[in-house]
């Protein structure tokens, strides 16, 4: 629920203007359209934007605690409120609400920051001890809900979003080569890199803490596997699959909790229609919304499974039928609430869900999101089973450096993760204008240190993919761009099941061959299952779908991509090159020519896509 922006000048070099934190605030309206509130002393500046769904009457923000020495604000929901506030209230505090955020002043009072190991929920959120003059934000553990950060001339700035850090008259716009190259690299984003150079993502699991000079970040979780060579105590099946259902139950439970009603999103796959039959289970007497997408192309139409389960659960469904010239309707909003470029058009399909969401006054929905990661969902993880190596017929001297590039990125020579980075570096080479090429060196992404290598070290390469997964396409990219900002921009909440930390820390106990047995994937999801689900869902053969690329837009005549694309565009842009651009063009507009997504980079969407996020938030060219 809602959004965060605040400001903060522990030296006071910078006065609190109310103006600019009302505009930062403002900017945040379509994620809490509800409510509004302020916090503003001398060096801090908190604005507030409220989706109202727990304590609908008294639970605005921020919060404070029964002196007012701690003030706080929380996008987000703390799901085990009620147990935590039990044990508050036998400690001795008072509390003024009933909403899950007032928790957290009054748990720091007990614990300091070791509070945060306490929470199961989603969350982003700032508290400002005042008698200590500490500030401390702090994003959950899988990264679900953001939260940005920068610091200018020792002004840290904060919000939910960047666009509303860049109200603030401090911030200069300048495009992250970095952020750039990781988009064409790796599924998107890995925080800290954000589109924006000197903007931070707050990366998931983590906390910052400003008090004294330089603001310190700091690690408080993170999904850890156990090193093969562990010795452990491996239960029969039985024991996994009953674990597995009781905390997807709790979970399912626990995000249930709200004073308005609560949706799910019903997608005909495995994971929603789990979902959705363990709320049933819960809720019995209770009909729900459920909303689903169809598509008039019939090849990738998933209507018939959504009908099974919508009447086996018997949910009031609601249905969208997209088209694909719905995909440059939504494109310029889509690029507006993603703040970055991307590589796929399907988070258009996305927008079109939750506007029928808001449209059916729904402001809470669950999804299966987060389930692939965990339990071997993906491709990649049955090709890890059947391949040696995968580059038998490249040369001696390419598969050389491609092993150096996975040494330097993950720790192993003989794992690879997306693509063979050294043999892509000369296609982004190429597409990069020639001045952007000579400062290669300075943001070429495999540089970067994007995950702790020793998590990889020793583990079973099932457990080494879910790892990456979970850091590399999950948290920035599925449940940045595409789950928390396509839910948000129609002013929705959406929930995460299979995500509850309770239920993440008991997956790193389930032995891998349970999660892929054979080429079976997510096997002791599909066990659990059995007893909620159809026969036909459960063994249903997983359907990845994937929306249609630039090939399909480029054919369309649209006036907008047209000029977005033309060679005094790009030239102008100085970002690529215009002629490989122009070549580019050519091969994808030619009659029967098809990338194999999601195999395949498009390359073009994401020049597309780039130039529309430079023009939108008026960022300058190369």
């Amino acid at each position: 629920m809602c959004g965060i922006a605040g400001i903060y000048s522990p030296e006071g070099r910078v006065g609190i203007d109310d103006a600019v934190l009302s505009k930062m605030t403002d900017a945040l309206k379509h994620r809490g359209p509800d409510d509004v509130g302020y916090h503003i002393e001398e060096r801090l500046g908190f604005g507030f934007r409220r989706l109202s769904i727990i304590d609908l009457y008294t639970g605005n923000q921020p919060m404070y605690n029964e002196d007012k020495s701690l003030v706080s604000m929380c996008n987000g929901e703390i799901f085990n409120y009620k147990e935590l506030k039990d044990y508050l209230l036998s400690r001795g505090h008072i509390f003024y609400t009933s909403c899950d955020s007032e928790v957290l002043v009054h748990l720091y009072e007990e614990c300091g920051t070791e509070f945060l190991s306490r929470l199961n929920g989603q969350f982003a959120f700032a508290l400002y001890d005042r008698r200590r003059k500490v500030l401390l934000l702090a994003r959950d553990q899988t990264g679900i809900t953001p939260l940005f950060y920068t610091l200018i001339k020792g002004v840290l700035l904060f919000a939910s979003e960047i666009k509303s850090i860049l109200e603030h008259p401090l911030v200069k716009r300048e495009v992250d080569l970095t952020g750039l190259d990781q988009v064409f690299s790796f599924p998107g984003l890995v925080s800290p890199v954000t589109m924006f150079k000197g903007i931070n993502s707050l990366k998931p699991g983590h906390y910052l803490i400003y008090k004294e000079e330089t603001p310190e970040v700091r690690e408080y979780w993170d999904l850890v596997y156990p090193e093969e060579s562990e010795e452990r105590n491996i239960r029969p099946e039985s024991f996994y699959v009953e674990k597995l259902e009781e905390l997807l139950l709790k979970s399912v439970g626990y995000r249930l909790l709200a004073d308005v009603p609560v949706g799910f999103y019903l997608s005909g796959g495995l994971d929603s229609s789990l979902i959705a039959a363990l709320i049933k289970t819960l809720s019995p007497g209770t009909r729900r919304h459920s909303f689903s997408i169809g598509f008039r192309d019939r090849r990738i139409d998933e209507r018939e499974f959504q009908k099974i389960m919508a009447e086996h659960v018997e949910s009031i469904p609601s249905e969208t039928e997209f088209d694909w010239k719905d995909i440059r309707e939504r494109f310029h909003s889509m690029i507006l609430h993603t703040e970055c470029p991307v590589k796929e058009s399907y988070n258009t399909c996305s927008l079109a869900l939750s506007e029928s969401v808001r449209k059916n006054s729904i402001k809470v929905i669950l999804t299966g999101e987060g389930s692939d990661e965990l339990f071997a969902g993906y491709v990649g993880y049955r090709f890890d089973r059947q391949r040696k190596y995968f580059d038998s017929d490249v040369s001696d001297l390419e598969r050389m450096l491609e092993d150096e590039e996975r040494e330097k990125l993950w720790g192993d020579s003989n794992f690879m993760y997306e693509k063979n980075q050294y043999a892509f570096r000369e296609t982004k080479l190429a597409l990069y204008s020639e001045g952007v090429g000579e400062v290669f060196h300075e943001f070429d992404s495999v540089n970067e240190n994007l995950i702790d290598k020793s998590k990889l070290r020793n583990r079973h390469y099932i457990h080494k993919r879910s790892y990456l997964d979970f850091k590399l396409r999950l948290a920035d990219h599925l449940l940045g761009d595409h789950g928390d900002r396509m839910a948000y921009a129609n002013s929705i909440e959406a929930r995460f099941p299979f995500l509850d930390i309770d239920l993440l820390n008991f997956v790193t106990e389930i032995p891998p061959d349970l999660k892929l047995k054979g080429l079976v994937e997510k096997y002791i999801l599909k066990k659990v299952s059995e007893k909620y689900l159809p026969h036909k869902i459960v063994n249903r053969e997983k359907f990845g779908f994937v929306a249609p690329g630039s090939p399909y837009l480029i054919k369309q005549d649209i006036r907008w991509l047209n000029d977005i694309l033309s060679y005094e565009r790009i030239k102008r842009g100085g970002y690529f090159n215009p002629d490989t651009v122009e070549r580019l063009k050519k091969i994808y507009s030619a009659d029967g020519f098809m990338l194999d997504l999601p195999f395949d980079s498009d390359l073009l969407m994401i020049v597309i896509s780039f130039h529309l996020f430079l023009e939108i938030f008026d960022m300058p060219g190369f």
